[in-house]
């Protein structure tokens, strides 16, 4: 017989005894009958007890038993899942673009609450442009990362390449990182990039052709369109023509609204990766040209400041459209207004490009009668490089009639006097000395003023 029967047997006989124990003893009847069934369950509870213990000790941790009756404390069941996971992989950032020239001064305009402090600008030389310097070092992943770029839009830099880029953010970043001086090509001059803003297409075409005619090499050209717009049908045939392919992918514009800013914005970065670009003139598709163009590139290279109104106009069109949200970046004494058509060198275009300051300010707090074309560049002229403007456009617009929109002329009030009057009815001051060529351009013309305009070009305005 085992020793787990034995022990088994020797509890049986216990139970028994203390049943007879309790018989003997003399007492009455009813509390006899309560104390007999209580102690058997007492004793039948030991039993399985015991029993218990014995048919789990091989398989259950020393304790198991007593934890039916003592059961110990909960585990913390996140901690022990937190400590399960694995690790989480290090966080990578994405690449910036790859820089095209080595670091410069301007290099990122720097983040903070208040306005920074002004960065005086030296006067170009005579030349308006600077000797190209060194080529720019490149790092060994250069080649990789030009390869990931996405290519969808076509532009050229000073070497001729081809490259195209349709995404803004990237845009901008190439156009950012782009040099802020000249770096035209051995043998070539610098160019004048003309920036056209237009609704559709350029009904002006046949004149602007003829005012780029003979001088390529000299001009670059942009257009920027409604969307909708098919430029491939609208195209000139002509392979030689100054407006063949050189529409940009485009986005939506609303009059009033800060797109009109993006467009802006997407046609200098466009033109910043050619790298022989110097000046940049924005136009619209009502403007024509009041000189030839060796006048006009002349003029826009050779001069030492840029062509931008930036003025402070009190009452409900001036400061009146200010935000109280752009505080304190922008605060209401630094809020400027001015024409939309500007003319800049490429040092203030790629500044304005990297701009991550003002402009998402502007995003975000300029809207419902804020009219950010007429602030956005002015403001960020005035904080930025006050004593770089000369203060005045170069297209001139008729706001007499007052309205939110300047006067337009057709056909019949395209004159040979108004002509005359327009090239050189006012004076101005051009790189320190009084001239009467104030204006280069002119708007707003209907289409059917073009036949006027080809007729007087080339007696009046020396071109076609």
């Amino acid at each position: 017989m085992s020793a787990k029967d034995n022990h088994k047997q020797q509890q049986q006989r216990a139970v028994a005894r203390m049943v007879a124990a309790a018989m003997s003893t003399p007492c009455s009847i009813k509390p006899l009958l309560v104390a007999i069934p209580l102690a058997l369950g007492f004793a039948l509870g030991i039993v399985a007890t015991l029993s218990l213990m014995g048919s789990t000790a091989s398989s259950a941790l020393p304790g198991a038993a007593l934890e039916l009756f003592f059961p110990s404390p909960p585990v913390n069941v996140s901690t022990e899942v937190r400590r399960r996971q694995p690790p989480r992989p290090a966080q990578v950032h994405p690449q910036a673009a790859p820089a095209v020239s080595p670091p410069v001064a301007h290099a990122g305009i720097r983040r903070h609450a208040g306005p920074p402090p002004v960065q005086r600008r030296q006067a170009a030389p005579a030349t308006g442009v600077s000797s190209p310097p060194s080529p720019p070092v490149v790092d060994a992943g250069s080649a990789n990362k030009r390869a990931a770029m996405p290519v969808n839009v076509t532009t050229t830099n000073e070497g001729g390449e081809r490259a195209v880029v349709d995404d803004d953010d990237r845009l901008m970043a190439l156009a950012a990182a782009a040099p802020r001086t000249v770096r035209a090509a051995a043998g070539c001059a610098p160019k004048v990039a003309f920036l056209f803003l237009a609704k559709w297409d350029l009904p002006m075409a046949p004149l602007w052709e003829r005012f780029f005619e003979g001088h390529r090499g000299l001009y670059s050209v942009y257009v920027h369109t409604d969307p909708a717009f098919n430029a491939s049908a609208a195209a000139a045939p002509d392979s030689g023509s100054a407006l063949h392919r050189r529409h940009i992918p485009s986005k939506e514009v609303k009059w009033g609204h800060i797109s009109m800013v993006e467009a802006e914005r997407r046609l200098l970065a466009h033109a910043l990766l050619d790298h022989s670009n110097a000046r940049f003139i924005l136009l619209s598709e009502s403007h024509v040209p009041l000189f030839d163009f060796p006048t006009v590139y002349s003029y826009l290279i050779n001069s030492t400041k840029v062509y931008m109104e930036s003025y402070d106009e009190l009452g409900g069109t001036g400061r009146g459209r200010y935000k109280r949200g752009m505080a304190p970046t922008i605060i209401p004494w630094q809020w400027r207004k001015g024409s939309q058509w500007f003319e800049m060198d490429r040092a203030l275009a790629v500044d304005v490009v990297a701009d991550d300051v003002y402009f998402p300010v502007f995003k975000k707090f300029c809207k419902r009668n804020c009219y950010a074309d007429e602030h956005y560049l002015p403001t960020f002229l005035h904080i930025r490089h006050p004593e770089a403007a000369a203060g005045r456009t170069v297209t001139w617009v008729d706001w007499s009639h007052g309205g939110p929109h300047p006067s337009r002329f057709t056909r019949m009030e395209v004159t040979v006097d108004f002509l005359q009057w327009l090239r050189g009815g006012t004076t101005c001051e051009y790189n320190g000395r009084t001239t009467t060529v104030c204006f280069l351009f002119a708007r707003k013309f209907l289409p059917n003023s073009l036949t006027r305009f080809l007729r007087f070009a080339p007696k009046v305005m020396g071109f076609g």
